[in-house]
């Protein structure tokens, strides 16, 4: 495809001004003129062509595969973007007086209530902008409920196995971060734990599942090992696409949670947003959440929403204004929509696209942890690289050229060469195989023709790069190769 530049032809215009039919008595001094601009010039529909084949260069949900895992790209239903952008919601403005707001106000009151139902808590803020933003948040209260008590905990236990936000958010937070080894089958060592839970730590942060995509069998007696000691159990809600409706992190015995509603409630949220990250908190707990919150009363035969910031334990306010409102929108939609019975289809599907990928390709790949997997798996280009010198970075990049997107890769770190794969339950089983067929071929193609693999992309308008060129000296120019 040639640059813009190449299709600059001397003299062709867009759009020519009128005359100058008024004489300006304001001029633009000469210094202030831009000099030595080389613009292209082209006509119109040169342009609107040149820029409309660009955009189907890019690879979005709504035009592929998306294996990500611990990311949840998965298509998002179009009418609950409708919704947000209706005008009631998308022309309100969080100055305006609760008067004018009740709707909104209702919408953010009931999702609150959906919230609690879906996870078992007690209460929710909306405030968080996202899910690190919600992380930090639940940590912050766990921090002033000892406070308040006159403890001083100064410790947090994080598994070996987190997402990486959860001990940069502990840290954050002033606490110092201690680690917990996983077991052989990839849950926390309750050994270790014993050992570690002490009366100085303030609590345990845990992702169930974990980021291997395995659900923590010792769940209960987890929380009953913290508690005995006094601490919180944190709950990142970062994969709890894999248990809607199926169980609550309230009910195995967490304290406080984030949710990534972007994530699991439908908000695209590839390209950095929009995000919402509302925390939970158990009975002990919710008096800290951030002020204020939405409540109602009773007002003759109606109902009155407002803004309550009479919470003299709060850690305060989070977030400029209520929250990500448009995504509580989507949300709320989302929900509404699908229902108890709905939601807990969204978890059995998740589940059962994990394991029949997982399934048709742990015999081409080195499979760590063989046992029932739920949103997500993770498996090991090892074999491909001690035997054929392929490494997981050249898989990724050659599965580009069969015009899908890459799988997570390298993380989880526990696992070596790691390709972490999430379907999502948006995918069909179609879609599925054929990403499995690509799956298997380059693992065929790693020990017949390995150079081919090692030299991908071929088939993407960029072609291969050098990584730590790339990282250091980065052209952002867009460049034909």
């Amino acid at each position: 495809m040639k640059l813009i530049f190449e299709k600059s032809r001397e003299g062709r215009v867009g759009w020519t001004p009128p005359e100058k039919t008024v004489d300006a008595k304001i001029r633009i001094p000469e210094k202030m003129l831009r000099q030595g601009i080389d613009l292209p010039e082209l006509s119109e529909v040169d342009v609107v062509r040149h820029y409309t084949a660009l955009s189907r260069m890019n690879y979005g949900v709504d035009t592929g595969f998306y294996p990500l895992g611990s990311c949840t790209m998965k298509y998002n239903p179009k009418v609950n973007e409708k919704a947000c952008r209706m005008s009631g919601f998308c022309g309100i403005h969080p100055y305006q007086p609760t008067d004018m707001t009740q709707g909104a106000l209702e919408l953010m009151h009931e999702l609150e209530k959906d919230l609690c139902e879906i996870t078992g808590m007690k209460k929710f803020t909306l405030q968080p902008a996202a899910g690190a933003h919600g992380e930090l948040t639940g940590i912050m209260l766990i921090k002033a409920y000892f406070m308040d008590k006159g403890e001083h905990r100064h410790k947090i236990l994080v598994p070996d196995s987190s997402h990486g936000t959860n001990p940069a958010s502990a840290a954050f937070c002033g606490f110092e971060v201690v680690q917990v080894n996983s077991d052989v089958d990839g849950g926390v060592d309750l050994k270790h734990l014993e050992e570690l839970m002490t009366d100085d730590v303030a609590g345990l942060m845990l992702t169930n599942p974990n980021t291997l995509g395995l659900f923590d069998r010792n769940i209960v007696e987890i929380a009953r090992i913290v508690h005995s000691k006094g601490g919180k159990v944190y709950y990142d809600g970062a994969n709890m696409n894999a248990i809607l409706g199926k169980c609550r992190p309230g009910d195995m015995g967490f304290d406080v949670i984030h949710l990534n509603l972007h994530k699991t409630f439908s908000t695209p949220h590839g390209g950095g947003g929009p995000g919402s990250g509302p925390v939970g908190a158990s009975k002990e707990l919710e008096a800290y959440l951030p002020k204020p919150t939405v409540e109602v009363r009773t007002e003759g035969k109606g109902r009155r929403f407002f803004l309550n910031y009479d919470r003299p334990k709060s850690i305060g306010r989070v977030r400029s204004y209520y929250g990500n409102f448009g995504v509580m929108v989507r949300a709320y939609a989302y929900i509404k929509a699908l229902g108890g019975v709905g939601l807990r289809k969204v978890g059995e599907n998740a589940v059962l696209n994990a394991n029949y990928l997982m399934k048709k390709l742990k015999s081409h790949y080195y499979l760590p942890y063989d046992r029932t997997c739920m949103h997500e798996f993770v498996l090991s280009g090892r074999d491909q690289v001690h035997d054929c010198g392929v490494h997981t970075s050249d898989m990724a990049k050659r599965i580009l050229d069969y015009g899908m997107h890459a799988p997570t890769i390298y993380f989880q770190l526990l696992v070596e060469e790691a390709l972490m794969i999430e379907p999502t339950e948006t995918e069909n089983k179609d879609t599925l195989d054929e990403f499995a067929e690509v799956m298997i071929k380059i693992a065929g193609e790693c020990r017949t023709n390995p150079e081919l693999v090692k030299k991908a992309p071929q088939n993407t308008p960029v072609k291969r790069l050098d990584n730590t060129l790339a990282a250091r000296n980065p052209d952002l120019r867009w460049i034909h190769r």
